[in-house]
């Protein structure tokens, strides 16, 4: 009986062990199935080049397309505010200076062409920042300008246009986050027109400002404020921010922000004269969060349309992101009928639902000629830790009700304590995408030493300090 027992058990180890070890296979397989699943096709034609010439602290950039001619590109980027330029779709660029002489700081940058094919920066200047995320707190002069290149981006114009300034006050209002819109569609009765939209703060609000260029950028009208009302005075949750635009075939302008909430939709069918009241149409989560490894992270809405084709209303693309879900998700929504009405939000990043993992700083470009919306974002599905990121390309080629997703860059890296910004950037025309964005290359280890280092000196900044990277991809269709 002794004998039969020690066997029984023998047996059952043995079932057991062979069950552990199966279990652990399975586990095994699970996981690499998971890690598999995570690896996402790279884009087409994907490429990637560094376009700063060495480590700075290099953030916030944006890019542009020439609609009459689809290899030159204009990239910019802070700090201070600085122009790329290529001619050959973004193989080569060459790099210049735009900051102004009168102020020690310059950024917020961001980019537009005419239908002619003159090429505009708008960007905020200063010469010290309030207090955090109050920003209108002992807050320096500043402004807002735009400057000019009627090459198409190879050369600027020196004189800095100015579209508001702010003197020097114990109360001087901060005029932030500049974003510039061009009107050119040919059919459009305000074709050439350009318009400029921001957030004010001051010591009790923030404010949507306004103002609109009617002969290339040479002057600019009188700020106007657009929104229905006002919102709290910090930028961390609360404020009216996150100003973005885009113009219709027959010059109707729409014009989005964030407001607490929701997503405000306002419309202006006189070339910025006037503006529809904004609404809310669009329900979101919070959409500034904190996230691990980063400064701060938001999700500012974007807004894009698609050409109009057969349809006498074009459709109506707005991307955002916020953590209804848990982790931060990138949603887009779509409207058909001017935005009237909107569908609900659909998903772009398309890994697992509640996986942890967070998708940020995502950006949105509606292709004018194939009509697909191309969004760009940060990603951390490859990171079980949910620290480091690469960039990923989603794109939707049936109206923004699915979204593909491709890989724009398979190297990770993590930010650290170094400030990555408030968003990346993306252009499309035609099947070819142009997308920007800021990395942080590996550091080499260095010597244990109790000496704090200074973090915005040049060595530092050298060594430590972040890149902008401009990615490239393909879909136009062979002949």
């Amino acid at each position: 009986m002794e004998g039969h027992s020690q066997e029984g058990m023998t047996t059952r180890r043995l079932v057991q062990s062979r069950c552990a070890a199966h279990a652990l296979l399975l586990f095994a397989v699970a996981a690499i199935s998971k890690v598999a699943a995570q690896q996402l096709p790279i884009a087409t034609g994907a490429t990637t080049v560094v376009i700063t010439p060495e480590r700075g602290y290099f953030t916030e950039p944006a890019i542009a397309l020439d609609p009459r001619n689809p290899l030159r590109v204009l990239a910019a980027y802070q700090d201070n505010a600085h122009i790329a330029y290529s001619s050959d779709g973004g193989r080569n660029w060459a790099v210049q200076s735009v900051e102004p002489p009168q102020y020690r700081v310059s950024g917020d940058v961001s980019l537009a062409y005419d239908g002619k094919g003159n090429a505009y920066v708008c960007y905020m200047a200063f010469n010290r920042l309030g207090r955090f995320n109050y920003w209108a707190k002992n807050s320096s002069r500043n402004g807002l300008y735009v400057r000019r290149s009627l090459d198409g981006g190879a050369t600027w114009e020196q004189n800095d246009i100015p579209i508001v300034q702010q003197p020097e006050s114990p109360t001087v209002p901060w005029e932030d986050k500049p974003y510039i819109v061009a009107d050119n569609n040919s059919s459009s009765p305000r074709f050439g027109n350009l318009y400029v939209g921001w957030t004010r703060w001051t010591l009790a609000d923030s404010q949507i400002l306004f103002s609109r260029s009617t002969d290339a950028g040479k002057s600019w009208s009188e700020p106007v404020e657009i929104d229905k009302h006002r919102g709290l005075p910090r930028d961390d949750n609360g404020a009216l921010e996150g100003f973005a635009g885009t113009v219709g075939r027959d010059g109707t302008l729409f014009v989005v922000w964030a407001d607490n909430g929701n997503i405000v939709l306002t419309t202006s069918r006189d070339g910025g004269r006037t503006f529809s009241e904004p609404r809310n149409v669009i329900q979101t989560a919070p959409i500034m969060f904190q996230l691990q490894d980063l400064s701060r992270g938001n999700g500012f809405p974007q807004i894009g349309i698609g050409p109009s084709g057969k349809s006498s209303t074009a459709r109506l693309y707005v991307s955002w992101s916020d953590y209804r879900n848990g982790d931060v998700d990138v949603f887009c929504t779509t409207s058909v009928d001017g935005g009237t009405t909107w569908s609900e939000a659909v998903r772009v990043n398309d890994d697992e639902l509640h996986d942890g993992a967070d998708q940020f700083f995502q950006w949105l470009a509606v292709d004018p000629v194939d009509g697909s919306a191309n969004v760009l974002f940060y990603d951390r599905r490859s990171d079980p830790q949910n620290r480091s990121q690469t960039v990923t390309l989603a794109r939707s080629v049936d109206g923004g009700r699915t979204f593909r997703n491709y890989a724009w860059s398979r190297d990770a890296f993590t930010s650290g304590d170094t400030f990555l910004g408030d968003y990346t950037g993306i252009g499309a025309r035609g099947g070819h995408v142009y997308g920007i964005w800021t990395e942080k290359p590996p550091v080499a280890p260095e010597p244990a030493s109790t000496v704090q280092p200074n973090r915005r000196s040049p060595e530092y900044l050298r060594s430590h300090g972040t890149v902008i990277v401009v990615g490239t991809a393909n879909f136009k269709t062979p002949p």
